[in-house]
């Protein structure tokens, strides 16, 4: 059982980083990574059915990631959650499970998913899809990991979201 915590720049450091305003002097300290200079801005969408809940939570499924590029996703409308992982973890050993971390996510909560970082989701908490502004290569479908939490490990792993 992994707890989602709120989402905070410090705790989301590892997996990756948080856009700050143009005024903050930390402006620019980070930037996008596209290898195959290719990207792209577009809505996506992800609905509850997308999704396996248990009594406690929900469920974590498969884990993404993509090794060429960063990923910038923005929540427009509603409550969602996000699991991640380091992109250091290949979940070949039970102790890698200690390596996720899930966040509640607000709207207009953002966020910069690192090169590599695992992640699942967001999925909305509640009965309403969760829509998404998401900047990521347009070449994803060909640079798109994934390692079946479960399958791999034998057992589930459940998010909880507490509200």
């Amino acid at each position: 059982m992994i707890e989602a915590r709120p989402f905070e720049p410090d705790a989301w450091a590892p997996f990756g980083w948080v856009p700050v305003a143009d005024t903050d002097p930390a402006d620019g300290r980070h930037t996008l990574e596209f290898e195959w200079h290719d990207p792209h801005l577009n809505l996506i969408s992800h609905s509850p059915d997308e999704v396996e809940r248990a009594p406690t939570g929900i469920v974590v499924g498969r884990l993404y990631r993509h090794d060429t590029h960063t990923q910038a996703l923005l929540p427009l409308n509603c409550e969602s959650v996000i699991a991640v992982a380091p992109a250091s973890v290949d979940f070949s050993d039970r102790s890698d499970l200690e390596a996720i971390r899930a966040f509640r996510l607000r709207p207009l909560d953002r966020l910069v998913l690192h090169r590599g970082t695992w992640h699942w989701g967001p999925f909305p908490v509640g009965d309403e899809p969760v829509q998404l502004l998401n900047v990521q290569g347009q070449g994803y479908a060909d640079d798109n990991a994934s390692v079946d939490v479960a399958e791999q490990l034998g057992f589930q792993v459940v998010v909880e979201v507490s509200h």
